[in-house]
């Protein structure tokens, strides 16, 4: 699934930046063709989407590291 984010305009000069992002997907029209199409929009604040990116990016460096120490050990086994 893919993203698109973008700066989300606020009311008040006070309210922390927004953005806005859009969750997409690839799929096949009537006609084989591919087209993108809008799973859903979700709004946050610019702070919050970047904390959750963090985590994400946190635990997808902690998979690496576990499939890495799993391909060791396969290949030791394989000689």
């Amino acid at each position: 699934m893919a993203k698109v984010i973008s700066e989300k305009s606020v009311e008040s000069v006070d309210s922390p930046k927004m953005v806005e992002i859009k969750h997409t997907r690839m799929m096949k029209d009537a006609a084989g063709k591919d087209v993108e199409v809008l799973d859903y929009t979700e709004s946050k604040s610019v702070d919050d989407a970047i904390s959750e990116a963090e985590a994400r990016k946190a635990s997808l460096e902690a998979q690496v590291v576990e499939v890495d120490a799993e391909l060791v050990d396969l290949k030791a086994i394989k000689g």
